[in-house]
């Protein structure tokens, strides 16, 4: 049985949808997307907590697969 292929990360769609969320996530924990200034402090947190998320996901994602574990 031949072994499958794996595409490089950037050929992926996970890749581009995950890139999308850290930069969302990176624009709001700058401030550039904060729409009330009193909540800006929690906007700020919650971007960059979705920003640091997003990218550790990606990467436990692309372990997996070069690995060859399945995912849980």
């Amino acid at each position: 049985m031949a072994e499958p292929t794996i595409k490089p990360g950037y050929k992926t769609t996970e890749f581009w949808l995950t890139s999308a969320a850290i930069v969302l996530g990176l624009l709001l924990a700058s401030g550039a997307l904060d729409a009330v200034a009193s909540d800006s402090w929690i906007t700020k947190l919650v971007g960059g907590a979705v920003a640091a998320l997003n990218a550790l996901g990606y990467t436990v994602s692309r372990a997996s697969v070069k690995s060859g574990v399945p995912p849980k």
